[in-house]
This record gives structure tokens, C-alpha cells and sequence, in this order.
């Protein structure tokens, strides 16, 4: 394998240290710069404010970083996370019905986010060639403008003092809000991008619930029916025998300010859900945290894949490149998935740094694509949701809806549901012919 000087990866959360992982084997020296204090222990970070709510790690994102990081699961439930049967310990009320529970023979992890990014750290910081420069900002990228080419960052700690730092490659991971897309845009480099205004805000607590011995569920979805309600749920235990509830709410539905107040705001709000099930498990429950509210007003695909002249050494991945709608939980999955993919280019192509950036960006977009217009398909139920609309919306819709419905009494439908949702199964077995039967069937039935 070749191996490269120097790789620089901009922003230490999950994607970043993906990425550090990936390309640890083929360069000499990995930096993590990350802007944040060190973590001294599995708590949420400045720098990574929605870690105080509610996450997945769907089955494509756990399995690809079990073959990231062997034995990564099992420290996981060693630890206190809590490992379910995927479709049995899940109790999901969805589009006004409540989907069938049977042993699927899936198995999920339920953990905060502080958690799972604890355990990863462990992990990278035993790789030798691998170093974090914490409490440190990137500036300003180094630039060789005649060959097109970023060729290092320029670095300011909390001091002030800056100093240059060279590189064969610089990862950007440093978010939605990244040094990059600023950059480009300075130098009248257009950057084509999908942006969808949705107005989400999450709302969350850490409980303890009381004992309840007829308590037969780990995790509790109640979502929405579009257009009408506009509020959804989720009540899911963790490590610790704490539980975390976090209240999705689109489109400024509700007062945050009153509902932070005080902890019956929060509880008061879980009244407004389409079924009063958190409400009941949460109304004697013992808050362990304030109320936390992270807000995402649109989400945005910038499509760095059809950039013309795009500096060579400079490479998107993560929130950088996609902020996805967090309620569908497939943000840290895609960070996997494409993690996985910069490793197979590396092995591949790892003597031409050139072309495996340029083909891991076409890959990063194929990876996104479907995923992206799931969610969008299911975000434009709202009216008051703005952005540009796939082709074909709403058919996709009227499959989707007749899906949702059928997976309440259909086990194969289901099944293929939950698969398309962790991300292990293309959508095209939910269009199955099998499927689109039983889909018309139902649509003719009434």
C-alpha cells in the first residue's frame, strides 16, 4: 500500500474519526484538528450539540463499524448499551397505525450519542499514526492556485497564535457550516446544492422511569400523520437504565420557550403526540437533565460530486457534504457507509490521491441520492415544507402511505420495510411484484 506523508481530517466528530480511521492506513502521519476541549468522559460536546438528544445507529451503520473497529458491539452492550431485537423490543405507532411486532432476527443498539463517540475514541487513539490537535480552528486553507491544489491549512488555537501545517490530504468534516463551502464560494467557485426548509426542532430529556413490570417495549416511536400533526416521539432506554425521550416537532409548531421552562413543559408537550404512550410512561418519571432543544430549519445536500475545479487534495465527507432530517436516523449510517467507501477507493486506487477524491465524491453522491429523496418524500407531506420536489412525489407518497399501512398487518412488508430503512436493502424490493400486488390489493379493497 502506498503510503503517504502527511492527511489532515478538519472536525473530530463521528465522520472525522471515520475518516481517520480509513486513511490511517495509507498515510504516515493522520491529524484530527478539532476545535472542542478534549472529552473527558462520555458527556455531550460543545461542538456537537444535538449529542443531548436522541440517535440511531441503524444495522448498515453498526455492522460497518463493527468491520471498522472489531469488537466496537461489544463494548458497546459491555458498557450499558442496550442491545433489542430489532422489530420485537420496537413498539412503532406510524402514519395512524401500529406496525406489526415479531422476532425479525435483527438485533439494534440503543446508546447516546456521547457514548458510542467515547468508544471510537478509544479505538482511534490507539492507532499510533493517528493524533487530535484539540482547542485548535482552521483558518484558512494553503493553496497552490497554479496547480489547483490545497496543499496544507493554516491553524489558530485559543491564544491566538496561528501556525501552517502541510498535508497530502485534507478531509473536511467539519460540518454543515464547514471553512470549505465559504471558501469555494469566495472564489466564485459554485457549489450545486438541494436545500429543503422543514423548520425541525428536537426537544429532549433523560428520564428515570418508574419500574413497570408490564413495560414490554425498549424503544417507543409515535409519529406524526401528515399533514395535519406536526409532532412526533421517541421514549428509548440507554445505558444506564435511563430513558431518553425526544420530541420531533416540525415547522415552529410549538413555543420552545415555554416548553423549557420548566420539566412539565416538557411533559405537557408530550400530550400534544398522536397517542398519549410517553406521556403515561413519562408523567412520574425522575428528569436526570434540563430540557435540550436543537434546531434544524433545512436541510441541504451540497453536491460537491459536480463542482468543476475542485482543488485537488481537498476531499467533503459527512455533514459537510449532506445534512440529512435527523428523525429518520440515518445521519451516522451514511457517515459509515461512506467511510467504507473511501477505504475500498484507497485499496484500489490508493497511488492516485487525485482519482479516488474525485471518484470517492461520485460515490459519496450514488450513496446519498436514495437516501435523500426517501426522506425529502416524506418531509414534503407538509405544505408548509420549501424546497425543489422530486419528480413523481406524489405517487411516491401514495406508495409510500400504502407501505406504512400494510406494515402494520403484512410481515413481509414489513420486513422489507425495516430493511430499506437500515439501510442493508435497496428501495427496490418494497417495488417487488409480490409487493406492488399486495399494495394494490389493499388500494382496491375499500
Amino acid at each position: 500500500m502506498s503510503k503517504f506523508e502527511r492527511a489532515i481530517i478538519i472536525g473530530g466528530g463521528i465522520s472525522g474519526k471515520l475518516a481517520a480511521r480509513v486513511v490511517s492506513d495509507f498515510f504516515k502521519e493522520v491529524m484530527i484538528i478539532e476545535r472542542d476541549y478534549e472529552p473527558q468522559g462520555p458527556i455531550p460536546r460543545k461542538g456537537a450539540p444535538q449529542g443531548e438528544h436522541l440517535h440511531a445507529l441503524l444495522q448498515a451503520g453498526e455492522h460497518g463499524l463493527e468491520a471498522l473497529f472489531p469488537g466496537i458491539t461489544k463494548k458497546f452492550h459491555s458498557s450499558g448499551a442496550v442491545k433489542i431485537n430489532s422489530t420485537q423490543d420496537l413498539a412503532w405507532f406510524h402514519h395512524g397505525v401500529w406496525k406489526l411486532r415479531f422476532n425479525g432476527g435483527y438485533t439494534t443498539t440503543l446508546q447516546t450519542r456521547p457514548h458510542l463517540e467515547w468508544h471510537i475514541d478509544h479505538y482511534i487513539k490507539a492507532i499510533p499514526n493517528i493524533t487530535f490537535l484539540y482547542n485548535h480552528t482552521v483558518e484558512n486553507y494553503i493553496y497552490n492556485e497554479e496547480k489547483n491544489q490545497i496543499t496544507g491549512v493554516v491553524l489558530i488555537d485559543n491564544s491566538g497564535t496561528k501556525k501552517n501545517l502541510t498535508a497530502n490530504l485534507v478531509i473536511d468534516a467539519s460540518g454543515v457550516s464547514s471553512l470549505s463551502s465559504s471558501w469555494l464560494n469566495k472564489r466564485g467557485v459554485s457549489i450545486p446544492e438541494q436545500k429543503v426548509k422543514i423548520g425541525l426542532s428536537y426537544i429532549s430529556k433523560t428520564l428515570q422511569l418508574p419500574e413497570n413490570g408490564e413495560r414490554d417495549w425498549e424503544i417507543k416511536i409515535v409519529y406524526p400523520n401528515p399533514p395535519h400533526e406536526k409532532i412526533g416521539g421517541t421514549i428509548s432506554k440507554v445505558e444506564g437504565n435511563r430513558y431518553i425521550v425526544t420530541l420531533n416537532v416540525y415547522h415552529n409548531e410549538v413555543n420552545e420557550k415555554e416548553v423549557v421552562k420548566s420539566d412539565n413543559g416538557f411533559i405537557d408537550l408530550t400530550k400534544k403526540l398522536p397517542k398519549l404512550d410517553i406521556y403515561h410512561e413519562i408523567k412520574d418519571a425522575v428528569p436526570l437533565s434540563g430540557t435540550s432543544v436543537y434546531r434544524v430549519p433545512h436541510i441541504v445536500w451540497k453536491q460537491f460530486n459536480r463542482v468543476k475545479n475542485l482543488p485537488g487534495g481537498l476531499l467533503l465527507i459527512g455533514d459537510t457534504v449532506c445534512r440529512i432530517d435527523p428523525v429518520f436516523g440515518q445521519g451516522m449510517s451514511i457517515a459509515v457507509l461512506e467511510a467504507l467507501k473511501l477505504q475500498e477507493l484507497l485499496q484500489n486506487q490508493s497511488h492516485d490521491l487525485l482519482k479516488v477524491i474525485t471518484n470517492f465524491h461520485k460515490q459519496e453522491a450514488k450513496i446519498i441520492a436514495p437516501i435523500w429523496n426517501m426522506v425529502i418524500t416524506e418531509d414534503f407531506r407538509y405544505p408548509e415544507t420549501i424546497g425543489k420536489k422530486p419528480a413523481g412525489l406524489s405517487i411516491q407518497q401514495w406508495y409510500a402511505k400504502k407501505i406504512f399501512l400494510l406494515s402494520s398487518e403484512n410481515q413481509e412488508i414489513y420486513n422489507s420495510f425495516i430493511k430499506v430503512m437500515n439501510l442493508i436493502r435497496p428501495m427496490t424490493i418494497l417495488m417487488s411484484p409480490r409487493i406492488i400486488k399486495q399494495v394494490l390489493k389493499k388500494s382496491f379493497s375499500k
